[in-house]
């Protein structure tokens, strides 16, 4: 595996990080796009060609940074429902989304559905039935790539997907001999999908991997009848963590894994299948860094500890793996220092150590940096990926760093995620189960009346739908005959509506108005509303 030494510069001067502390405070996060597009295009460099490239969002699903990815022509593979959120917040089209990921429930593949997606990645026969029975809910049919846990070639990766017992994919036994279970009404298979591990530090390892996948679905195309329009052969590619570093350079796989191709599946180059790869780390790993503010220096029986404003809380969450350690922390160039301060400190030996009230809260151990002080500031490179997003955000209650996007020196964005407690009704008693059964089967939403005005309610009313189901307010003025399950109206979210709507107008919905009917449209709903609100005047 070759390294580009070529590349130089941050994703954001020192400078420039340090104008933008004294703006937005610290911590803050800095992502730079013009590193986004110079990964994405490095990729494709790497890859054959043609190829589809998915980003993953689970690295950082920050929609400045997805939107960049999908200008620049790559799609995107979301595992959640915020993922898909953020994926159409940044523009992506509903139908060139791919799903993926394992313990998929029915709520969600209704919602992602509804929104238009079409295309998953089942993990087994139970998970390949759920996306069927939400399909042929909605009257049309999801397009499913096998996701295979076969054996992988021997090779270098920071964490194995599959190849072992594994929650992911299905295990080749398992498909021989039951491949009739394959049969599943509202799917229709398409191909398969493989992700043996990822982040590979080494391309010899890598090559192996991605050429023992493509050998695999050309046999099980040929031995079990699998169709094979797509072959998602996942990813593996590397980038460094939390310390200086640079991209890999992979120069020699699009050549080997290409005559892998020609010789196993030779429709390849004319979309027969059409070729996907997944990234996440590699796209945008060095787009970012965070900088962080020492807040005080102290010794503790010889041991030098610097306490930042900015712990796991905010980097290095999944620590708990025992992968993400050491991280490395730069100090950032001080043009401010006071005349009769030495321009080079000397250096000492220290621990990183964050806020928070545990002692897992450690950044790094043993960094030899310049003797710090209470009020510098450190810049860990490289957190682009699996930075804030991965992180114990909701530990202890300290508020996010803000998330501050630059393009060539200019500010794109500043934004700070926040976490908010909502009230959510409890899940008790026949009336959620029938409005859960609802939102499972009903596939369209009943047309208001011909003659109903187009908004026959309140302004109240309004707001609480509006607040309720944002993807409403997004469409601007509330229609009589919008879709309500379109808009995002799940089981939660139906009784989240029906509590306010009981509270608000102190009515009291009974159990023969629970239908689908009743919650199809903004109008269906109102009708019911005021016929209750009479009700209750007229007998008081």
């Amino acid at each position: 595996m070759a390294t580009d030494h070529d590349r130089t510069g941050h994703p954001a001067d020192d400078l420039t990080a340090r104008r933008l502390v004294e703006q937005y405070g610290s911590p803050l996060y800095i992502y730079d796009l013009a590193r986004v597009r110079a990964s994405l295009e490095d990729l494709r460099a790497a890859l054959p060609q043609p190829c589809r490239v998915y980003y993953s969002l689970k690295a950082n699903s920050h929609p400045d940074l997805v939107a960049e990815l999908r200008r620049g022509g790559a799609r995107a593979e979301v595992t959640s429902r915020g993922e898909l959120a953020a994926a159409l917040e940044a523009g992506h089209p509903a139908a060139e989304l791919m799903y993926s990921g394992p313990g998929k429930v029915p709520a969600e593949l209704d919602e992602a559905i509804a929104a238009g997606m079409r295309t998953f990645s089942a993990e087994s026969f139970g998970d390949l039935e759920r996306i069927g029975a939400a399909a042929d809910a909605h009257g049309v049919t999801a397009d499913c790539v096998l996701r295979i846990n076969a054996a992988g070639a021997p090779g270098q990766a920071g964490l194995r997907m599959t190849g072992g017992p594994s929650q992911f994919g299905f295990d080749l036994d398992d498909l021989a001999e039951h491949g009739a279970r394959l049969l599943v009404k509202g799917v229709r298979i398409v191909g398969m999908h493989f992700f043996p591990l990822t982040n590979s530090r080494d391309e010899d390892g890598l090559i192996a991997e991605l050429a023992q996948s493509v050998r695999t679905a050309a046999q099980l195309r040929e031995e079990l009848g699998i169709p094979l329009h797509l072959l998602d052969l996942g990813g593996g590619f590397a980038a460094p963590y939390a310390n200086p570093g640079e991209r890999p350079v992979y120069g020699r796989l699009r050549t080997v894994l290409t005559a892998v191709l020609d010789e196993h599946l030779p429709g390849w180059r004319d979309g027969e299948p059409v070729i996907a790869f997944e990234s996440g780390r590699y796209l945008i790993g060095d787009s970012g860094r965070l900088v962080v503010t020492v807040t005080d220096v102290k010794n503790s029986r010889g041991s030098t500890y610097a306490v930042l404003d900015s712990g796991i809380n905010h980097l290095g969450g999944l620590s708990g793996l025992g992968r993400l350690l050491p991280l490395n922390a730069q100090p950032l160039a001080d043009t401010g220092r006071a005349a009769d301060e030495p321009a080079d400190r000397e250096a000492a030996t220290v621990t990183l150590a964050g806020p928070l009230c545990t002692p897992a809260d450690i950044l790094a151990r043993a960094a030899e940096l310049p003797g710090l002080r209470a009020g510098d500031l450190l810049a860990f490179p490289n957190v682009g990926a699996y930075g804030l997003s991965a992180s114990l955000l909701g530990f202890l209650g300290h508020p996010a760093p803000a998330e501050i996007v630059v393009d060539g020196g200019e500010t794109v964005s500043a934004t700070r995620l926040d976490l908010r407690r909502h009230t959510v009704a409890p899940h008790t008693g026949s009336r959620t189960e029938d409005l859960t059964t609802m939102t499972e089967t009903t596939t369209q939403a009943a047309p208001a009346a011909a003659d109903e005005p187009a908004a026959p309610w309140d302004a109240t009313f309004e707001a609480l739908l509006l607040e309720a189901l944002p993807r409403l307010a997004a469409k601007g003025e509330l229609q009589a005959d919008s879709s309500l399950k379109a808009a995002g109206l799940d089981s939660l979210a139906m009784v989240e509506v029906l509590v306010r709507v009981e509270e608000t107008y102190g009515i009291a919905v009974p159990d023969s108005e629970l239908m689908a009917d009743t919650f199809a449209t903004p109008a269906s709903l109102w009708r019911v509303v005021a016929a209750l609100r009479e009700q209750s005047v007229g007998s008081a």
